[in-house]
């Protein structure tokens, strides 16, 4: 399978970078910049000693800073450890929203050596936005993102 163009951009972007603040913005900036009709693109870091994810670095407007596990969307996704596309978040139980502007939104969670990472996050303003082919770009994004974490 070939990297998609995203993920090729990312490897080159993060060759030689080993900061991994750096490394997560960068790849949020890239993800905000690349894919068209999003709001939000950004990660969230499990804090294992909590139990919760914790803000990291992204691109958007501001956001919900502490996420239990199995909470909302991003949490469901952590607990599950699946990969989440939802078509309409305000159909979602419990779903946090801390932008009303968000309609759709896909969750990746970061796992690196069985050790949780935390989860990628993107939102968009339309309904159905992130098809079944987002999906597999996006995991392919967050395992060449995780090559250099």
């Amino acid at each position: 399978m070939t990297n998609s163009l995203l993920s090729q951009q990312l490897d080159a972007l993060l060759t030689n970078e080993t900061n991994f603040i750096a490394n997560l913005s960068n790849a949020s900036a890239l993800l905000y910049q690349s894919l068209s009709d999003i709001n939000w693109a950004g990660f969230y870091l499990y804090d294992e000693a909590n139990n919760e994810l914790h803000l990291g670095p992204f691109q958007g407007k501001v956001a919900c800073m502490h996420i239990k596990n199995g909470s909302g969307i991003c949490g469901t996704a952590l607990q599950q450890q699946k990969v989440l596309r939802v078509d309409n978040v305000h159909e979602f139980a419990g779903h946090i929203a801390c932008d009303s502007a968000s309609n759709s939104e896909i969750v990746v969670p970061l796992i690196k050596d069985d050790k949780i990472i935390g989860v990628l996050d993107i939102d968009s303003p339309s309904l159905s936005r992130f098809s079944p082919e987002d999906e597999v770009e996006l995991v392919e994004f967050s395992k060449t993102l995780l090559k250099h974490i």
